[in-house]
C-alpha cells in the first residue's frame, strides 16, 4: 500500500474527511453563523502559524466579542476536531501496523518479533537459548486508573465506531454506493458525538474505574491476547523454533483499580472486596461465551479413551463435557452475582480455581490431538486456553498499594495497646528486631479486644481490614502488595507482619516502591539489609519484585536526574540479587508523559541496565495510554507483540555496560540538572504562585478525572501535589516544565567543553539509555510553545514576580531547545520523526484557539467564582487541549 508512496497521505485524507463531516454537522446543528465564526478563527490560526509567529491580537479580536454561550460552542468545535484527529491518527497506526506485517523489511517499520529473531540469528544466539527464555518469559501489564481517561466512555464507544468506519473506507473494492453508505454512517456518528456532553459531570468511584478496566478487557484484550499469540507463534515457526505449549502466553494483566489506596480514602476494604468479586463475575461471563461457541463447534464424535472415561459412551462426547462446564460456569456467575449484591448464594458447585476449568478444557485439547483433530484443537479451543492462562478465572490480579506510614501507624497502635511502647518512635534496628521476632512467633499478636479499643481508629482499622480481605480472597486473584514511599527495611517486614496478624495463609508478595531521589539512591542498601536476614532470604528465594517510581522521582529531581537515579538503582539491585542467586523482577511505574517515564516500548526496555530485564518485566499502563495502546484489538495485539519482542531482545542482546567516561558525564550532567531544577521548583518563592495563577492547576480539581484526590494532603505547596496534576497543569499551557527543566542547563554546561561535547555525541550514538532520553526530550520540546505560555501570563497576572519567573522559564526553555539542536545537529525538532512533527503541526491551529479561550475563561471565572456555562466551557478546553497534546499527565 505504501511502497514508493507518501505513507502519511492516507492520514491527511482521513483528517480532511473528518473535518469536512464535522463542518457539516456544525452547520446543521449550530447554524451558519457559528460555523463561520469557527472557520474564521481556524483560518486566522492557520495563517498565523504559517507566518511562523502567532498573531495573537487577531485571534483575540475574534474571541473577545463572543458571549459565554458562544465561547462554549466554539470550544466544543475545536475540541471535537482534535478528538477526531486522534481517531484518524490511531487508525493510521493500525494501517502502519498492517504495513509492518506485509513489509517487515521496510526500514521505516518498527522492530517486531520477526526482526528480533533475525537479529538474534545473525548474532549467533542458539535456538535452545531462545526457547529457554521464551519458556520463562513474563510480561505483566498493570492497568491503573490515574490519570484516568479524560474522555467519557460514552464518547469512546462512538469514537471506536468512527474508527471502524474509517477502516471500512480503506477497502479498495468499495462501490460508489458503499462509500456513500459508509460516509452517511460516519456523519451520523460525528453528529451523535457532537450531541453528547463531553464532560463527565460526576467523579468516578474506584468501582467505576475498575469497571472501565474490565471493559477494556472485554472489548479489546479478550480478542487481542489470542490474536497476538497466533502472530507470535507464526513468527517462531517461521524462524524454525519448536512450538511452545498450546496454552503458552507470556503476557498477563494486573490492576490497581480498586486496590490502590495510596492517598485515596475512597478505596476501602469493602471496595477492594467488591472489585475482586466483580472481576471474577466478568471472567465467568466471558468464559461462558467462549464455551457456548465451543459447544456450537465441537460436534465431532471421535474422542480419546481418557475423555470417554469421563463422559461415558456418546456420539457427541465433547458437547457432553462442555455442557457440564457451561452449567458450572453459570453457577459460578450466579454465586458471584449474589455475593456482590449481598444475596443468598444459589446452591451448586462453581469454579473456585483456574486449575479446575483449565483441567477440563485441557482434557478436550488432549483428546482432539490424540484422535487426529489437532487442527480443531488449534482453533477456538486454543484461544480459550490462552485466555485462561492469561486472565485466569479472576480476570486480573489485583495489586494492593498503601503508603508506608499507614503501616507504621497501625503497628504503633498495636505496640501501644500491648504496652510495648511506641513503634513510631523506635529506631530502625529496634523495629527490625520486633518485626522479625513476631514473624516467627506462633501466638497471635493481638486479641479481639484490640479492635474495640481506643487505639484502633478508622485508619488503623482500614489497614487491618484490607489485610483481612487478602486473607479471605486467597492468592489467585491477588498480585503484589506495593508499599509506596518505602524508605527502610522495616517497611517491607511491617507488611509481612500485618498479613500474618490478619491470618493470611498464602501472603501476597511484598513489593517496596522506591520513588524519590533519596529513596532510589538508598534502594540497594535497603534490599541488601533485608537479604542479610536468613529468614527473609528464605522467603524470597523464588524471586523478589521491586518497583521503581518514575513520577515522584521526576517531580523531586527533574527528568534527567530521576532517569539516572532510576538507572543506577536498577543496576545495583540487579547486581545484589544476582550475587544471592535470587530472581529479580523490576516493576516500572511509568506514566504516559516523558516526565513520568513514558516512552515507546522497545526504547524503554532496551534502555534499561544490562541484565535487569532477564526475561521478566512488570509495567504500569496508565489512564489514557490504556485506550491508545489497548483500546482497539488490532492495536492491542501489535503492542503485546512489541512487549514480547522487546523483552526477548533486552534479555538476550542487552545493551553494553556504559563506559566509565559516560558514567562520569552523567554524574556531572545530573548534578547540574538537579540543582537547576530545584532552584526553581524548591527555592523560587514565585513558583507556587505561578503554578496556581498562570496554569489551570486549581481549575483541574473541577474536572471529574478520577476517584483519587489531586493532593496527598490538603493545602501545602508543590510537595503535596501529586505528579499527575503537576504534569497536567504545565502541559495545558504548553510549557511542559517537568520534562525539560534542569536538563537544558546540564546540556548547555557540557556543550561548553569540547571534550564533554565529544562524550555526549558518543553517548547519543552508542548508549540506548542516553539515546532514549534525548529522543523523548526532543519529542516533548516539539510540543512546547513559549508563546502560548505567555498568553496565559498576559491575561491572568500582572504580578511582577510571576512575570519575572515566566520570562525566566521561557528563556530556559529556549536555551534547552538550542542545546538540543547543538547536540543532535538537526535544525528543527523531530526532523527524524516526520509523522510526529506533522501530527503536532496539524493540531496547532485547533489548540491555539483553545489555549486563548482557556485563559479567557479562567480570568472570567476567577472574577465570577462560579458560572455553569463558563465552567463547562473551561472543562471542554482542558479536555480539548489534552486531546491535542495526546496527554494529560
Amino acid at each position: 500500500m505504501f511502497v514508493n508512496q507518501d505513507q502519511n497521505a492516507p492520514l491527511r485524507e482521513d483528517v480532511r474527511l473528518l473535518g469536512e463531516e464535522l463542518g457539516s454537522v456544525l452547520r446543521e446543528q449550530a447554524g451558519e453563523p457559528l460555523f463561520e465564526t469557527v472557520e474564521t478563527i481556524r483560518q486566522a490560526a492557520v495563517e498565523s502559524r504559517g507566518q511562523g509567529e502567532m498573531q495573537v491580537g487577531r485571534l483575540r479580536e475574534l474571541l473577545d466579542p463572543l458571549d459565554d454561550e458562544t465561547l462554549l460552542e466554539v470550544a466544543r468545535a475545536f475540541s471535537q476536531f482534535l478528538n477526531l484527529a486522534n481517531i484518524a491518527e490511531q487508525r493510521h497506526r493500525e494501517r502502519l501496523h498492517r504495513h509492518h506485517q506485509r513489509f517487515p523489511g521496510d526500514p521505516d517499520t518498527d522492530q517486531g518479533l520477526r526482526q528480533v529473531l533475525a537479529k538474534l540469528k545473525r548474532a549467533g544466539v542458539d535456538q535452545d537459548r531462545i526457547r529457554a527464555v521464551l519458556d520463562e518469559l513474563s510480561v505483566e501489564l498493570v492497568l491503573t486508573a490515574h490519570p484516568t481517561e479524560v474522555t467519557r466512555r460514552t464518547l469512546i464507544r462512538k469514537y471506536d465506531q468512527i474508527a471502524d468506519l474509517l477502516a471500512g473506507l480503506d477497502r479498495p473494492d468499495l462501490t460508489g454506493e458503499e462509500v456513500e453508505d459508509l460516509r452517511r454512517h460516519l456523519r451520523e456518528q460525528i453528529l451523535s458525538a457532537w450531541s453528547t456532553d463531553e464532560i463527565r459531570r460526576e467523579r468516578p468511584t474506584p468501582v467505576d474505574e475498575a469497571k472501565w478496566g474490565f471493559a477494556t478487557i472485554e472489548q479489546s484484550l479478550w480478542r487481542a491476547v489470542p490474536d497476538s499469540m497466533r502472530k507470535v507463534e507464526a513468527e517462531l515457526a517461521r524462524a524454525g523454533l519448536e512450538p511452545l505449549p498450546a496454552d503458552w502466553v507470556p503476557v498477563r494483566f494486573a490492576s490497581w483499580m480498586g486496590g490502590d489506596r495510596d492517598g485515596n480514602p475512597n478505596v476501602t476494604a469493602a471496595v477492594t472486596r467488591n472489585v475482586l468479586l466483580l472481576a471474577r463475575w466478568m471472567a465467568a461471563d466471558l468464559y461462558l461465551r467462549d464455551v457456548e461457541n465451543l459447544l456450537a463447534d465441537l460436534s465431532m464424535h471421535r474422542a480419546s479413551d481418557e475423555l470417554l472415561a469421563r463422559t461415558g459412551p456418546s456420539h457427541e462426547p465433547y458437547r457432553l463435557l462442555l455442557r457440564q462446564v457451561r452449567d458450572r460456569l453459570r453457577i459460578t456467575r450466579a454465586q458471584l452475582e449474589a455475593r456482590v449484591n449481598g444475596n443468598p448464594e444459589p446452591a451448586g458447585e462453581g469454579y473456585t480455581s483456574g486449575a479446575q476449568l483449565s483441567g477440563e478444557l485441557a482434557l478436550i485439547d488432549r483428546s482432539l490431538r490424540a484422535v487426529g483433530l489437532a487442527a480443531i484443537a488449534d482453533g477456538q479451543l486454543k484461544d480459550t486456553l490462552r485466555r485462561l492462562n492469561c486472565f485466569g478465572i479472576t480476570l486480573l490480579r489485583l495489586d494492593i498499594r498503601q503508603e508506608s506510614t499507614r503501616h507504621s501507624d497501625a503497628l504503633d497502635a498495636i505496640t501501644r495497646y500491648l504496652g510495648l511502647g511506641s513503634y513510631a518512635h523506635w529506631d530502625e534496628p529496634t523495629r527490625q528486631r520486633f518485626l522479625l521476632a513476631e514473624l516467627e512467633n506462633r501466638r497471635p499478636l493481638v486479641d479481639d479486644a484490640f479492635y474495640q479499643s481506643e487505639f484502633c481508629d478508622d485508619d488503623v482499622r482500614q489497614v487491618l481490614e484490607t489485610c483481612g480481605v487478602i486473607a479471605e480472597q486467597g492468592p489467585e486473584g491477588l498480585g503484589a502488595y506495593v508499599i509506596s514511599m518505602a524508605r527502610a527495611s522495616s517497611d517491607v517486614l511491617a507488611v509481612m507482619l500485618l498479613q500474618k496478624i490478619a491470618g493470611v495463609r498464602e501472603p501476597m508478595r511484598v513489593v517496596p516502591l522506591f520513588e524519590t531521589l533519596d529513596d532510589l539512591n538508598n534502594a540497594g542498601d535497603i534490599m541488601h539489609t533485608l537479604l542479610e536476614i536468613p529468614s527473609y532470604r528464605q522467603r524470597v528465594a523464588g524471586g523478589q519484585e521491586i518497583m521503581i517510581g518514575y513520577s515522584d522521582s521526576a517531580k523531586d529531581a527533574g527528568f534527567l536526574g530521576a532517569a539516572w537515579a532510576q538507572f543506577r538503582a536498577q543496576e545495583r539491585l540487579t547486581g545484589i540479587f544476582r550475587e544471592h542467586g535470587i530472581p529479580l523482577t523490576l516493576f516500572h511505574g511509568r506514566g504516559g508523559s516523558i516526565s513520568r517515564g513514558g516512552s515507546p516500548t522497545r526504547m524503554a526496555l532496551l534502555s534499561q541496565p544490562p541484565g535487569s530485564v532477564a526475561g521478566r518485566i512488570r509495567v504500569t499502563e496508565q489512564g489514557e495510554m490504556i485506550r491508545f495502546k489497548y483500546g482497539r484489538p488490532s492495536v492491542a495485539a501489535y503492542n503485546l507483540e512489541q512487549y514480547v519482542a522487546a523483552t526477548l531482545e533486552a534479555t538476550l542482546m542487552p545493551p553494553a555496560e556504559p563506559r566509565a567516561e559516560w558514567r562520569a558525564a552523567m554524574d556531572r550532567l545530573t548534578e547540574v540538572s538537579v540543582n537547576s531544577y530545584r532552584e526553581v521548583v524548591r527555592d523560587d518563592p514565585a513558583l507556587v504562585g505561578y503554578l496556581r495563577t498562570v496554569t489551570p492547576e486549581t481549575e483541574l480539581s473541577r474536572l471529574a478525572l478520577g476517584s483519587r484526590p489531586a493532593r496527598r494532603k490538603p493545602g501545602g505547596g508543590v510537595e503535596t501535589l501529586r505528579a499527575i496534576p503537576w504534569v497536567f497543569a504545565w502541559t495545558q499551557i504548553r510549557l511542559m516544565l517537568p520534562a525539560w527543566l534542569g536538563t537544558g542547563a546540564a546540556l548547555e554546561r557540557a556543550l561548553e567543553n569540547s571534550e564533554d561535547t565529544a562524550t555526549l555525541h558518543a553517548m547519543s550514538e552508542e548508549w540506548p539509555f542516553f539515546q532514549g532520553a534525548v529522543d523523548m526530550l526532543e519529542m516533548v520540546l516539539a510540543k512546547a510553545d513559549t508563546r502560548v505560555a505567555s498568553w496565559y501570563e498576559e491575561r491572568l497576572t500582572g504580578e511582577q514576580e510571576l512575570l519575572r519567573l515566566g520570562e525566566v522559564l521561557r528563556q530556559r526553555l529556549a536555551r534547552t531547545v538550542d542545546a538540543l539542536h547543538r547536540l543532535t545537529g538537526r535544525d528543527s525538532l523531530l526532523d527524524n520523526n516526520p509523522v510526529m512533527r506533522w501530527s503536532i503541526r496539524v493540531r496547532d491551529p485547533y489548540t491555539d484557539p483553545l489555549h486563548l479561550l482557556q485563559a479567557e475563561l479562567m480570568a472570567r471565572l476567577r472574577d465570577r467564582e462560579t458560572d455553569p456555562v463558563l465552567e463547562s466551557a473551561l472543562m471542554v478546553t482542558i479536555a480539548g487541549i489534552a486531546a491535542g497534546m495526546r496527554n494529560t499527565g
